[in-house]
């Protein structure tokens, strides 16, 4: 993000005809340039031969183009009312192997109880593996199967941070209505096998609540970024996230950036990178181990990953229009999820 804004010097203008374009005073305005340009072009009491003057980032005519911050720097989550389509694609990428899924989801705000944004979420298409209609018999049963959970009711944080499923009450209901359709479609021992793993997970609500945790799209758009930032309007994140499968997710230290300014397209932007910060080491995550096997008295935090987020959000309503998310891990090679989440117009 840029630090700051510039302004091109016109004739007749002075320290503080500027200042007072940009509700500045004159001394903060010299103070300000001062620090960020040559020493030749320096302000002491009045203007000489500067062509540009170097501004806080914050100092604009159209005070519409500055992001609404709450109290204390705070980026505010209000998603009242909303109602939201999004086109989805997830890349995998494991070893030699790299799947691409997409599909179409939306997202209504229903609402605000204790604390807590609830939201449905719906499936709205078919699902695309590796830009096919899904075909092959396992993929097909993934897919039917996985229709037990829409809609889907979840909850949501005042920073916007997937909480908790608030509707698995009614996934058993489901549940036999679509193994209906599925052994209409399909037969045999891998079909039986299928379906006794999914009424396995459904009779455990932990287990249920790892699978739709380890939700990549989920876990993307409500992925808590609303969050109080500093006057350089930065801040620092130390998230999970089920680049692996664990029940102890990897734990990620991330610094994430909001330019106060929003774009050209009124959009905010929102930027992170981070490295992977957690005790355990390649070898226990390889072998599922919740902690680290080895206790030490100066722990070495293993970074052997990395994280990365871009997201984009509407000007005015501040909600996602679009995002990327980026996360890999290494293991016995390198693990990747990347996650693309655009508004459909």
């Amino acid at each position: 993000m840029q630090k700051f804004n510039k302004h091109n010097i016109q004739p007749g203008e002075t320290v503080k005809s500027i200042a007072n374009l940009y509700d500045l005073t004159e001394e903060s305005l010299k103070f300000f340039h001062n620090n960020h340009c040559k020493v030749e072009d320096n302000i002491l009491i009045h203007l000489t031969k500067q062509k540009e003057l170097f501004l806080p980032r914050t100092a604009v005519v159209d005070k519409n183009k500055l992001v609404k911050f709450g109290h204390g720097n705070r980026l505010v989550f209000q998603p009242e009312n909303s109602l939201l389509e999004y086109g989805v694609m997830i890349t995998i990428e494991n070893n030699e192997k790299k799947n691409e899924i997409k599909y179409n989801t939306s997202v209504r705000w229903v609402k605000y109880e204790n604390g807590f944004h609830f939201f449905e979420i719906d499936r709205i298409s078919n699902l695309f593996l590796n830009d096919e209609e899904v075909n092959e018999i396992a993929d097909l049963l993934a897919y039917k199967t996985s229709q037990v959970l829409y809609p889907m009711q979840i909850s949501v944080d005042q920073q916007g941070k997937f909480s908790n499923v608030e509707n698995t009450d009614v996934f058993k209901e489901r549940w036999n209505d679509i193994k209906d359709e599925v052994y209409k479609e399909f037969e045999g021992e891998i079909v039986d096998e299928y379906c006794q793993k999914i009424e396995k997970v459904l009779d455990e609500p932990n287990s249920l609540f790892i699978f739709i945790k380890n939700d990549y799209f989920i876990r993307t758009l409500f992925f808590g970024i609303y969050q109080k930032f500093n006057q350089d309007y930065l801040t620092e994140m130390t998230e999970t996230f089920p680049v692996i499968n664990n029940a102890i997710e990897p734990r990620f230290k991330i610094e994430v950036e909001i330019d106060p300014l929003k774009d050209d397209y009124d959009l905010i932007s929102i930027s992170g990178n981070g490295k992977l910060y957690d005790e355990r080491s390649r070898y226990d995550f390889i072998n599922g181990a919740p902690f680290s096997l080895i206790i030490e008295e100066n722990t070495v935090m293993n970074d052997d990953g990395n994280f990365r987020l871009q997201y984009f959000l509407n000007g005015e309503t501040q909600l996602s229009e679009s995002l990327y998310l980026e996360c890999d891990i290494n293991l016995e090679r390198r693990k990747k999820i990347s996650v693309v989440v655009a508004v459909i117009d």
